[in-house]
């Protein structure tokens, strides 16, 4: 996780150095963006070393853009030597890709030696058993070796393939003869939890060998938000639906969007008045709309957007905008047609109301109707909501006119708390830019 910040940020430095640049406050202040820009590091993720220099070839300038863009317009790019800015933004890129490539080779040979290499096997071959098997094989950087299976039903009865068959090594009884023989180092138990009698033999039998043993619970193969094992006062306990934005994580999110919407709002300002005369003169009425909308946990919050129709309903009946809806301004169109009416949220976020990224909020009417109808949909309300979102810049922006189209939004949403990055948001805010431009649905 640290690799990546720490050789962009030291790069800068050894640069800053080589050029008789005095290391002062600025490039600490830059230091800390990039970090809370860059960490986590997903170099891990990638399984091959094609698919990281991909990786870095799409990022790097996308990071740079960015960094550049709001260091010209707010005039803070004077505080930096030119040839060190310079020397950065090419040198970075080739010393990432070259301390990838040698920390691979540093790790195959050690694995090629067999200095950290263990030897794994499953006992049940079931969903979440074959699912494990896969992520052993694919990971390059696990380093365990998987064994085979163990498991006492019939072939037709487990989830694996008949091509996988040659997987299984025996029944259960079989397994402590075969880790006293070939070394085993580890054991993972994937069997249903109703398997209790087979299991408590199991680790009678396994008592004078030296194996490690790990419980993979059934309860994984559903279909769980950020799944993770904690403990309370030492008693381990499952997450079944957590937020993905805890410790670090929610520090690293919070730091980026009070960041960002401080740059963001000191560039639009200007604009912001110039669309606030505009609202005041096409109709009667606040130049802001105020709507009560769910925030972190299901908590209501106001959210801020400028007023684009005549009338601003926040009751127990919300009817939302539709195409060629007789209530929406000329102007109100335009802005609504552009996203600039949701410039003001940019205040919600510094309040810490919401997030530059995460799900839409939708009216409290909305919600209540909704949550009836679409089963997880209060679970998109574990994070913050956001001004853009993983379902709007996949083409479910603009009117939910039907149950599918909203269980396809939620579905992204939720989607979005299972994979969420650094660099998915800054992915996310990039093609939000580009649909403000091109997109057909907005209205």
């Amino acid at each position: 996780m640290l690799l990546d910040p720490m050789l962009i940020i030291g790069t800068l430095f050894i640069l800053a150095v080589y050029y008789e640049e005095q290391i002062d406050g600025n490039y600490v202040l830059l230091s800390l963006v990039i970090f809370a820009l860059t960490f986590p590091g997903t170099w891990a993720k990638y399984a091959t070393f094609r698919s990281e220099i991909a990786h870095i070839l799409a990022s790097w300038p996308l990071l740079m853009g960015i960094l550049l863009f709001f260091g010209y317009a707010g005039q803070f790019l004077q505080y930096f030597s030119r040839d060190v800015v310079i020397a950065w933004v090419i040198i970075t890129p080739v010393v990432m890709l070259i301390a990838h490539m040698w920390i691979r080779r540093l790790l195959a040979y050690i694995r090629g030696n067999g200095h950290t290499s263990r030897l794994a096997v499953i006992v049940g071959a079931s969903d979440v058993g074959v699912q494990l098997r896969n992520r052993l094989r694919e990971e390059s950087l696990v380093e365990i070796e998987f064994g085979g299976f163990f498991d006492d039903r019939a072939a037709d009865r487990t989830a694996l393939g008949d091509h996988d068959q040659k997987d299984v090594l025996g029944k259960l009884e079989s397994i402590a003869d075969y880790v006293r023989k070939n070394t085993v180092d580890i054991i993972y138990m994937a069997l249903p939890m109703s398997s209790q009698p087979r299991i408590l033999q199991l680790l009678d039998d396994l008592k004078d060998t030296t194996v490690s043993i790990y419980f993979v619970p059934d309860i994984f193969i559903f279909d769980l938000i950020q799944a993770r094992i904690d403990d309370v006062a030492g008693i381990p306990v499952v997450a079944v639906c957590e937020t993905p934005f805890h410790g670090m994580n929610g520090f690293v999110k919070r730091v980026s969007d009070i960041v960002l919407s401080t740059l963001i709002l000191l560039l639009i300002s200007p604009i912001m008045l110039l669309l606030a005369i505009g609202v005041k003169l096409s109709s009667p009425g606040p130049v802001l709309f105020r709507q009560r909308r769910y925030g972190l946990d299901g908590q209501d919050i106001v959210v801020y957007k400028f007023r684009s129709m005549t009338a601003c309903d926040d009751g127990d009946k919300v009817v939302q905008a539709t195409r060629n809806d007789k209530r929406v301004t000329r102007f109100g169109a335009f802005i609504r047609k552009t996203s600039l009416d949701e410039l003001p949220q940019f205040i919600n976020v510094i309040q810490g109301r919401m997030s530059i990224v995460g799900p839409r909020p939708h009216a409290v009417a909305h919600n209540e109707e909704y949550r009836k109808l679409i089963k997880g949909y209060m679970i998109r309300h574990k994070v913050k909501p956001g001004i853009t979102g993983w379902a709007q810049v996949n083409g479910l922006r603009g009117e939910t006119d039907t149950i599918d189209k909203m269980k396809m939004r939620i579905d992204y949403d939720l989607d979005y708390l299972r994979q969420w990055t650094l660099w998915l948001d800054i992915k996310i805010i990039t093609r939000t830019i580009l649909l403000v431009v091109m997109d057909r649905q907005a209205y």
